[in-house]
């Protein structure tokens, strides 16, 4: 018996490899009658050190964020998925990622990060491939 993606998640920060991650995981899910979980992390390690500033600026993120799946989840409602669910987070997108327990499959955009940038922060797509309990799809 061939087993099949019952939860996929898609990691989204609204690049443009984030939206090729987006349309195939829309395309996965109705192919498999999959859920679709499209998520997005706002990644507070990156603030500054102001606390109030990075609450206030976190929150404008977070209700943009928010803003943003619910126009990809009508988009997927659209084409076809029939369940849809978004979810924001704040921390490390790596770490958010890496610890999602019910996904079958976790699809990422390959990241645009040089060689230095790489060397010294990995990419996020990277480490989902290396830690993830689960399938990885990166896109390109």
């Amino acid at each position: 018996m061939v087993e099949t993606y019952k939860n996929v998640v898609v990691a989204v920060d609204f690049s443009e490899k984030a939206q090729i991650a987006f349309e195939r995981g829309v395309r996965i899910a109705n192919l498999t009658g999959a859920t679709l979980n499209l998520i997005c992390v706002i990644d507070t390690h990156s603030f500054g050190s102001v606390e109030a500033y990075d609450l206030k600026y976190a929150k404008a993120l977070k209700d943009k964020a928010i803003d943003h799946l619910n126009e990809f989840k009508t988009q997927a409602e659209q084409s076809g998925v029939a369940n849809v669910q978004i979810v924001v987070e704040e921390g490390s997108p790596k770490n958010v990622l890496t610890s999602l327990t019910t996904a079958d499959l976790i699809i990422v955009g390959a990241t645009g990060l040089n060689r230095a940038e790489r060397f010294l922060l990995g990419s996020v797509s990277e480490s989902v491939v290396r830690n993830a309990n689960c399938d990885v799809l990166v896109v390109r």
